[in-house]
């Protein structure tokens, strides 16, 4: 298989630069795996295909404003993450200027460039904490081709967001209401999302990519709640990437999980052919061509039909990406 096996062309007019003025207003493509029956629904039909003893798994991530620009506008840094309050690994634009013992200046607050890390990442080391809330920007996707404005900052944020440190927003959570949310058995873990979910696969086939590594956390509770599910259904590929890396790492027997507080990184990459061990569902927003992310809606639903879906939706004239409509494959 090869990264080639995953393109598809995508007109311009059709990716969403801004949301919709409502949360649940999105239209929904329902992709049947077992007969191939593709349906096309409106996100607030979402509760009629859940089955009484689902298990509704989201990312309670929350997105920080970690992109800064420094007081003379020639350096932009983005926080990748913040070791301490005051250590930060960041990529650095423009990378020449900021060499070990190089400083840079946000809000009045000195950083000062500590090392170069063999990726090019930068650590920085601030005389005093960095203000995001004043100084950051939302890293909203180049594909939006626009700066954030203040109204990002409350609609590229699921309504559930709570635990602070992701770059990106898990995007298949966005359409969620409170309402609608707090009349479906729902649970959480927690993933970071990082820039990695926006690189791309530049290597011919997929098993020569390299994956991103990202923070999980997930509870002992909720693990438990988790094996006594009937099904599991996952909103978005970072809870499926933290469900499936903590499910490969059980013997069998029954149980999808272990049942204690598990936290750690992850980096793995799932892509056809693959065993899901844990989620029955997929809730998941259209993704770029040849991406990671396709990769991982294909090994659930299978390649063939995933790209027909996709063909689909654009002659359907769906919206597609971070602010986009959504795709339940069941």
């Amino acid at each position: 298989m090869r990264t080639s096996d995953f393109h598809y062309e995508l007109p311009e007019e059709l990716i969403a630069s801004r949301p919709l003025e409502e949360r649940a207003a999105s239209r929904m493509m329902v992709v049947h795996r077992d007969t191939g029956k593709i349906e096309h629904r409106m996100f607030r039909d979402f509760p009629g295909y859940l089955h009484p003893d689902d298990l509704l798994m989201l990312n309670d991530t929350r997105v920080i404003p970690a992109r800064v620009f420094s007081d003379d506008g020639k350096i932009e840094l983005l926080c990748l993450d913040r070791l301490s309050p005051t250590e930060w690994r960041s990529l650095v634009r423009p990378g020449k200027k900021m060499r070990p013992g190089k400083t840079v200046s946000v809000g009045g607050t000195t950083g000062t460039v500590v090392d170069v890390f063999e990726n090019g990442d930068r650590l920085i080391r601030w005389d005093s904490p960095v203000d995001l809330n004043q100084h950051g920007h939302l890293a909203l996707p180049h594909y939006m081709k626009r700066e954030d404005e203040l109204s990002d900052r409350e609609r590229y944020q699921t309504v559930f967001a709570k635990e602070e440190g992701a770059i990106a927003a898990p995007t298949a959570g966005l359409h969620f209401t409170p309402e609608m949310l707090a009349a479906l058995p729902h649970d959480f873990l927690t993933l970071h999302v990082g820039v990695g979910t926006f690189r791309p696969v530049q290597v011919d086939t997929p098993e020569e990519h390299v994956m991103h590594s990202e923070r999980y956390l997930l509870k002992e509770a909720t693990a438990q709640r988790i094996n006594k599910a009937g099904r599991v259904v996952a909103v978005g590929t970072t809870v499926t990437r933290v469900l499936e890396h903590l499910g490969k790492q059980m013997p069998g027997g029954g149980k999808r999980l272990e049942e204690t507080s598990q936290q750690g990184e992850t980096d793995i990459f799932i892509y056809p052919p693959y065993e899901f061990r844990v989620i029955g569902g997929l809730l998941t927003n259209f993704h770029l061509p040849e991406s990671t992310l396709i990769m991982l809606v294909s090994a659930f639903a299978g390649r063939e039909l995933v790209m027909e879906a996709y063909r689909e939706a654009v002659r359907e004239r769906y919206r597609f990406y971070s602010y986009g409509d959504c795709m339940l494959l069941v």
